[in-house]
């Protein structure tokens, strides 16, 4: 099953959305790699939310472009407001 994630960086006021496998793992990964990347400038990030979308990690990367597509916090907040609501989440992909 592969899920949409979203992370929190307080320090930063910034959100970040991926799909992974693993949600809890990809936290770790993004907060401990060694390698200078977006997430890395921004650390500590918290798991704020993550909801399973598909056996097809294809589906997962089309809804995790749909919310970057989005380009805004409102939409990510929302998200994270209904993680639970699945008519929330079919209507957004």
């Amino acid at each position: 099953m592969f899920y949409i994630y979203i992370l929190y960086s307080e320090h930063s006021d910034k959100y970040y959305v991926g799909h992974s496998d693993h949600p809890e793992r990809r936290l770790m990964e993004h907060n401990a790699s060694q390698h200078l990347t977006y997430t890395s400038k921004h650390r500590p990030w918290k798991l704020k939310c993550f909801f399973p979308v598909s056996e097809n990690r294809g589906k997962a990367i089309q809804i995790e472009k749909y919310i970057k597509s989005q380009k805004s916090k409102a939409f990510i907040k929302k998200i994270i407001e209904n993680k639970n609501d699945k008519i929330f989440f079919l209507s957004a992909g």
